[in-house]
């Protein structure tokens, strides 16, 4: 029996009747292929996204002939056109020039990489990155989603939620060792993210990866309204977290200031990060 799709958890309630089903599982069928999903059967794609053959079926010759995937012997995968879903939100947001002025800035000032993230759901996305690394493991670039209890950057948005909001994220997140060091004791994570919110900014070294040290500031646009995280990271042997504190703490504050700033400015693009942009709706 096909289970039905429901909605994000993050997302507003819609009313009955408002919710198109058949929309919402086109949209998983395109997030179902990643860097080990790259091409699928039918009946791979079916399992991924946790419906019939049948609608799968429909769902990817609608997609196919909408022209956002190919099939090659027996086999689906996305074509180049997919890119212009993204691209349309970087057109109509004015994103790159909202965030990347001010990673550059950072980049140029310290080297190694600078990047803009938000909550979603219970993963980081990248907004933004700028870097002159050339070998750091994983990738991070504009869309990119990594788990937030392992990053700085998640560290300080988990400490932007309410109390009952980070409460239900321990809930239920998958809290997964990924190296060695990766803390998951909720316990620890809560006096991790406490710390966060007291000191203003959060740090992971080999968290998400080996080799990976960071610390983030979040960008807040008003008063008690963290709308997303800024970040510097580099190399764990060449970089210490409170020597990299104490040097780039300042510049890192005067970004995010400056693209809190830039934010107002664009009004589409702060509306489209806003974690819950219809709250309002009647």
């Amino acid at each position: 029996m096909e289970a039905n799709v429901i909605p994000s958890t993050t997302a507003p309630q819609v009313k009955e009747g408002e919710f198109v089903e058949a929309l919402a599982r086109g949209l998983l069928v395109i997030e179902a292929f990643d860097e080990n999903h790259s091409e699928m059967t039918l009946s791979e794609v079916a399992r991924r996204v946790g419906v019939t053959a049948s609608t799968a079926r429909r769902s990817l010759w609608t997609l196919a002939s909408l022209g956002y995937v190919r099939q090659v012997n027996k086999k689906f995968t996305l074509s180049a056109r997919i890119l212009t879903l993204g691209s349309a939100y970087l057109r109509a947001t004015h994103i790159e020039d909202a965030l990347v002025p001010e990673l550059r800035r950072l980049v140029a000032l310290f080297g190694d990489a600078a990047s803009v993230s938000i909550l979603d759901g219970h993963d980081i996305l990248y907004l933004a990155h700028v870097s002159q690394q050339r070998g750091l493991r994983p990738t991070a670039s504009v869309g990119i989603t990594y788990p937030a209890y392992a990053t700085s950057m998640g560290r300080v948005l988990l400490a932007g939620l309410s109390p009952v909001e980070f409460e239900k994220y321990l809930v239920e997140a998958k809290l997964e060792k990924l190296t060695a060091q990766t803390e998951i004791d909720p316990r620890r994570l809560r006096a991790i993210v406490q710390e966060a919110r007291i000191r203003g900014y959060a740090t992971a070294v080999d968290q998400l990866a080996y080799g990976i040290t960071s610390f983030a500031v979040p960008v807040i646009v008003r008063p008690g309204h963290v709308v997303a995280a800024l970040n510097s990271s580099g190399y764990t042997g060449s970089s210490n977290p409170k020597i990299m504190v104490a040097k780039r703490l300042k510049e890192l504050r005067l970004s995010a200031s400056r693209v809190a700033g830039m934010l107002t400015r664009h009004p589409a693009l702060l509306h489209s990060l806003m974690r819950d942009p219809f709250a309002t709706r009647e």
